[in-house]
């Protein structure tokens, strides 16, 4: 797979009785189609568990929202101790440019969530911004913050 603009992790890896090639996620606790999206989202995982003190136990992975009439799946949530939705990150493919479509896609779940971070990360490129959800002015910060810290 791409080297990604992360630090390097150890996964545990597969080929399923198709032989295609799965990753095993540490969340959900089971293997997962290895696709370069989901490359993006378990290296980001990693990097929000082990470099951001993010707990594990209160991650979401592709959690189903419904927004309006549709269906969509939010690729991470991370929730406060008190079970309230925090950050939603969206995960895109190494070679998808992240642009206004995919701050419009984070948005759009937000509508729903009402986090107070969005970070939209393509593996080689990582945006986070901090949202005020009374004015809905975004402020980009240079780095993703420590759990303790959101």
């Amino acid at each position: 797979m791409t080297k990604l603009n992360l630090p390097d992790f150890d996964f545990k890896y597969r080929l399923n009785e198709k032989g295609k090639k799965e990753i095993f996620d540490d969340v959900r606790k089971k293997y997962i189609t290895l696709s370069p999206e989901e490359w993006v989202r378990q290296n980001f995982i990693h990097y929000l568990i082990q470099h951001r003190n993010f707990p594990a136990s209160l991650m979401a992975i592709e959690r189903s929202l419904k927004v309006n009439t549709l269906t969509k799946r939010t690729d991470i949530v991370q929730y406060d101790k008190n079970g309230r939705a925090i950050l939603i990150v969206e995960c895109k493919a190494p070679n998808v440019k992240i642009d206004q479509d995919t701050f419009a896609q984070a948005a759009m779940y937000n509508l729903k969530m009402q986090v107070n971070y969005l970070i939209m990360t393509n593996g080689m490129h990582h945006f986070c911004c901090k949202i005020n959800n009374t004015t809905h002015q975004l402020e980009y910060l240079k780095e993703v913050p420590y759990y303790n810290e959101l």
